[in-house]
């Protein structure tokens, strides 16, 4: 059994580059051959991208969150271009809407999101989307802007007529910890009813850390939890829906083994 984790912010998970390599080598461990690394800002992008450079079996999304509309940066649509063609970059993200926390004013998270969209078709990239209390606009904005290689719907938090419509566009749909959440029983519907096509997860750490893990950081090490969780709940052989969601998620970033 093998886990490709499409979502992990390994350089908030520790600040020592040392110890972002052990977190790589625990997760290996566990079997988790791939790793998406996520910066959420351009500042620290490079860097990262720098510490990681000898660690097999990580790739890369770029891009500029919704947290930090307001501190974007000048230049940021160059800088995006210019990291978009390192090696093992496979997607523009993650972008999208947050409305939770008030970032910034919604036209200038609208207008990150969407620019950000056009940059990924114009790379002919996929893309990962945040979406937090902004499932209107996000979905009416794809509809719309969606680039031709698609994306996925990170941490999913929503239901499952938002699903459909998702599923509709042909996009992946991606679950962390908290579908492992008792109350989460609108995240247990979906995962439930959604085709396994269009499924992946994600570790999310260091947040979302499955209820296994309680009160701990969350790692990518973890993710195997989630994926039991799943397995559990459509009554699978958890060996068999690893290689599924392994081999979608090779899919979705276009990366050949």
């Amino acid at each position: 059994m093998k886990f490709f984790d499409t979502h992990a912010h390994i350089g908030l998970i520790y600040e020592d580059p040392i110890q972002e390599l052990i977190t790589i080598r625990e997760a290996k461990q566990e079997k988790v051959e791939h790793i998406i690394s996520i910066c959420n800002s351009l500042h620290d992008f490079a860097t990262v991208y720098e510490n990681l450079r000898t660690a097999t079996g990580i790739y890369h999304g770029v891009g500029i969150s919704p947290s930090e509309v307001v501190h974007q940066g000048r230049n940021w649509e160059s800088k995006i271009i210019e990291y978009a063609k390192l090696e093992r970059v496979v997607a523009i993200g993650e972008t999208g809407l947050d409305y939770y926390k008030k970032f910034g004013d919604k036209d200038s998270q609208i207008a990150l999101f969407i620019r950000q969209l056009e940059l990924a078709q114009q790379l002919d990239l996929p893309v990962i989307i945040h979406n937090r209390e902004a499932g209107k606009d996000v979905l009416e904005i794809l509809q719309h802007k969606l680039p031709r290689k698609g994306g996925v719907l990170h941490c999913f938090s929503e239901g499952w007529d938002f699903a459909k419509k998702a599923l509709d566009m042909n996009m992946f749909i991606s679950f962390a910890g908290n579908v492992t959440y008792k109350n989460a029983r609108n995240l247990h519907e979906t995962a439930m009813k959604m085709p396994l096509e269009n499924m992946v997860i994600e570790s999310e750490a260091p947040f979302m850390v499955p209820a296994e893990y309680k009160g701990k950081r969350n790692m990518p090490a973890y993710i195997h939890s989630t994926l039991e969780f799943l397995a559990d709940m459509r009554g699978m052989d958890p060996e068999e829906l690893a290689d599924i969601l392994y081999s979608n998620s090779l899919r979705l970033f276009n990366i050949k083994e």
